[in-house]
């Protein structure tokens, strides 16, 4: 017993029980025999490790063993336990012999139908929160009803020139003379700055409309003064004809001319 306990691949199985295995081997008794009736015997070729081996009752168990962890062998039982999801499947599906094609159908278009509800419902949801989010960025109600002006052009003289306010900025709109139109339209391109023929910047030749800004620093000019007639920014010495163009002192550009139309009954929209 202490030589096959050495044996390295069975020793784990020895320290776990305390049963006595008998090898299967008889013991050898000298006996004197005749030389002329010497029969020699040829003992099995199985050892006593591989006869202990057959009597463990671990025959067709696949044992596996590392060089660190002791060698365990286990047996299953037949009392093991499992989880049982009865209670969360369908009553029509309990039974395994039914037919569970015959239902296959049905639930698959319960699913397509709360799938197609759910993704309506949330394309309806990110439709409303991105409107509202959009919405918010926009102009407050008090911006957009200055977003557009209708003026009454009737209460401007001739040669005068108003000013009034529109989206936070001066909008000058001057009545011209007839002197004034043909002055402007006489005017060389080829001695502006800023080339612009006088009919491209007037609908009407009698009405100018402009932004009173001027283009250097975003300073306001003055009407009806400087060296052309039209407008002076006194900031810089920036010098505008009745047309709006530059045509003396530091600004590089025009004067900018707003979106607007005429509408019946006298009346100017700009915006």
């Amino acid at each position: 017993m202490t030589s096959v306990a050495r044996a390295g691949h069975l020793a784990p199985y020895f320290k776990a029980t305390s049963q006595v295995v008998a090898n299967g081997l008889k013991p050898v008794v000298a006996v004197p025999t005749p030389v002329d009736k010497l029969v020699v015997q040829t003992l099995p070729k199985t050892s006593t490790v591989q006869s202990l081996h057959g009597a463990l009752p671990i025959q067709g168990l696949k044992v596996k063993h590392t060089t660190n962890l002791p060698t365990q062998v286990r047996f299953a039982h037949s009392d093991i336990a499992y989880p049982d999801f009865s209670a969360y499947r369908r009553k029509d599906t309990l039974d395994p012999k039914s037919k569970a094609k015959d239902n296959v159908d049905t639930r698959n278009s319960f699913t397509y139908l709360i799938a197609g509800a759910g993704g309506v419902a949330g394309a309806y949801a990110a439709k409303s929160v991105v409107t509202h989010f959009v919405s918010s960025m926009a102009a407050a109600a008090d911006v957009l009803a200055l977003a557009k002006i209708e003026i009454n052009l009737a209460e401007i003289p001739e040669g005068k020139s108003v000013t009034f306010k529109w989206r936070g900025k001066p909008l000058f709109i001057r009545h011209r003379t007839a002197e004034e139109i043909s002055t402007e339209k006489a005017v060389p391109l080829d001695q502006l700055r800023d080339p612009e023929p006088d009919e491209s910047r007037a609908q009407d030749p009698e009405w100018l409309v402009v932004i009173g800004v001027c283009t250097h620093l975003g300073c306001v000019p003055i009407a009806n003064a400087g060296d052309f007639g039209g407008y002076y920014c006194p900031c810089h010495g920036s010098h505008y004809d009745a047309s709006g163009r530059i045509r003396k002192g530091p600004a590089p550009l025009n004067l900018e001319i707003p979106p607007y139309n005429f509408v019946e009954g006298g009346l100017l929209v700009v915006g």
